[in-house]
């Protein structure tokens, strides 16, 4: 007779307060509001540099949020694996997720929208040593720690967070970050590259909710290791 209503409390344990709601929906919309005013602010200035900085700011201003609300990036994933064994193995199966993810969206994709690739945005790579170490630095930054802390970890987790928690919520706060990921990219992809943007953020972020909580480097290494062979094609002026 006492078995149902303690499993009711551990049940509603789980479940965010009023109040910790409203902060994740708080913190939510003032990382948002950095990486959107940031970016918008500096692309009339910079193209290639705007992305970055905007994430550079968003990383500091969600830092001061987790530390405000006790807690830290390791709350939500990043944290020095048990088994690098286990991590390698796993990159290697969300690299094959997105490349099942982002190939059925690019089938879409095509169909509607025009493929402008990124717009000569790298182009200044191809042949030119210091801007290809200046772009790796950025993309292990940036292009892998950066992006993976802040659309998978801290989007997903303050959106299902503010939803009340739960599958449903997960589910939500997957595909809203999914989609504000793709459009990140928009501004130099097109709406093509925005979609199959959006499907390799897709992909990453059904692995965030998988095991990403525990343990984000897989996807951080995953992620940082396309950005690698990428920008090394481009270098090299292999079409990629």
């Amino acid at each position: 007779m006492v078995t149902q209503p303690a499993d009711d409390t551990r049940d509603a344990d789980k479940c965010p307060s009023p109040n910790a709601r409203w902060a994740a929906l708080r913190d939510l919309l003032v990382l948002v509001a950095v990486l959107v005013i940031v970016k918008q602010s500096l692309l009339p200035v910079t193209q290639l540099y705007a992305g970055p900085a905007s994430t550079l700011s968003a990383m500091i201003v969600a830092t001061f949020l987790l530390r405000r609300r006790g807690r830290s990036w390791s709350d939500l994933g990043f944290r020095w694996p048990d088994s690098w064994l286990k991590t390698l193995g796993l990159t290697v199966l969300s690299m094959a997720f997105f490349v099942v993810c982002t190939q059925v969206m690019a089938l879409v994709a095509d169909r509607l929208f025009e493929d402008i690739g990124t717009s000569d945005r790298f182009s200044h790579i191809e042949g030119n040593l210091t801007a290809y170490l200046m772009i790796m630095l950025l993309v292990w930054t940036h292009g892998s720690f950066f992006e993976e802390l802040l659309f998978r970890a801290f989007i997903i987790s303050n959106t299902s967070e503010a939803l009340n928690g739960g599958l449903r919520a997960d589910l939500l706060a997957l595909l809203i970050s999914s989609a504000f990921f793709g459009y990140r990219h928009a501004y130099y992809q097109g709406w093509h590259g925005a979609l199959i943007t959006g499907a390799g953020g897709f992909a990453f972020g059904v692995f965030y909710l998988w095991f990403g909580r525990r343990n984000i480097m897989p996807l951080i290494l995953a992620h940082g290791a396309f950005n690698t062979l990428g920008q090394t094609f481009r270098f090299l002026g292999i079409e990629d």
